[in-house]
């Protein structure tokens, strides 16, 4: 194939949409992107804020960019820098993913692709995982146990969660090299070499907050077994847990919604409904006020049914009034 021809079939493809019903783009947009690359010429979704997808907008049918971006995802592409047109009009372009592992395929020691996800970066779990943090409120000099800590991203956001608060952190994992990249990231903290199989360790203590994040799903895992063990044995009498439930997937570089099960084409969430209602039917059913929470990763925080909830959870994203 010649130089010439390689760029003709790389060529985006351009579609012009005005007033056609999304069932129409979705196939088309489908189809164009075979070549690898799809410019969609749509009304701008800035002159229509304020009407719902499918209402007619200024220049035809409004859709929102949170439309865009979810058929992007749809469709296994990345979503690029639109481009604004003239008479009130937009470029969207979508850009297939190249077809790669996911990035905990070869595991998540130090070394591995894993190493580069930052669940911080992603803004609702930020959020709601500080929310459940300030909810559990461990108490100043309280203990906190995190289970599968990897390399303990995540414990930096107890500091933003309860600035200025001292806590005794332990964090457990079953990767060596996960746990020295933690340890170098979190001096003041101590972790320990274990399978959260292996619990209960009566050395291990009790705690004021358990973590398990992307955990009590992994294989080998049995949740009634192991919240057993946490609540009985490593739980302080007025101690909170946060247990996280993946409900995406990581694809060249970006989140892509939705749990996925083994040989489905689709996200399906049925495990992940299920995993969700044991666990807070079972903590409910044992003295526990159950919050659950998240997009990307679904938090099921229990607290003591007879602790009160604290309040002004958002307080701590609120600027000072001396911030510009």
């Amino acid at each position: 194939m010649s130089r010439r021809q390689r760029a003709l079939c790389c060529r985006p493809v351009t579609l012009t949409f005005t007033h056609e019903p999304l069932s129409q783009i979705v196939p088309a947009v489908r189809a164009a992107l075979r070549s690898g690359e799809a410019a969609l010429d749509v009304p701008d979704p800035d002159l229509g804020l304020g009407l719902y997808a499918g209402e007619e907008g200024p220049g035809g049918i409004h859709r929102p960019w949170t439309v865009w971006t979810d058929l992007a995802d749809l469709l296994g592409a990345h979503f690029l820098t639109p481009e604004r047109l003239p008479g009130g009009r937009v470029r969207v372009r979508f850009r297939r993913r190249r077809a790669a592992p996911d990035p905990d395929a070869a595991g998540y020691g130090a070394g591995s692709d894993w190493a580069r996800v930052d669940k911080l970066e992603d803004p609702v779990f930020l959020h709601t995982f500080v929310e459940a943090l300030r909810r559990v409120d461990p108490p100043p000099g309280g203990r906190v146990l995190a289970l599968g800590v990897n390399a303990g991203r995540e414990l930096d956001a107890l500091a933003l969660a309860l600035p200025g608060r001292a806590l005794e952190v332990t964090g457990v994992d079953l990767d060596p090299s996960a746990l020295a990249a933690a340890s170098a990231r979190c001096p003041q903290a101590t972790f320990v070499l274990l399978n959260v199989n292996e619990l209960p360790r009566p050395d291990l203590g009790r705690f004021d907050l358990v973590l398990a994040l992307s955990l009590l799903q992994s294989p080998g895992v049995r949740q009634d077994v192991l919240l057993a063990a946490l609540r009985r044995h490593h739980l302080t009498p007025g101690g909170g847990l946060i247990l996280g439930y993946p409900n995406a997937r990581y694809r060249s570089g970006e989140l892509s919604y939705g749990a996925r099960m083994r040989n489905f084409a689709r996200p399906d969430l049925s495990l992940l409904t299920a995993d969700v209602s044991a666990a807070r039917r079972g903590l409910h059913g044992r003295g526990f006020k159950v919050f659950v929470t998240g997009k990307y990763e679904v938090l099921v925080t229990a607290i003591p049914a007879g602790s009160s909830t604290p309040t002004g959870l958002d307080d701590v994203w609120d600027l000072s009034p001396d911030t510009p």
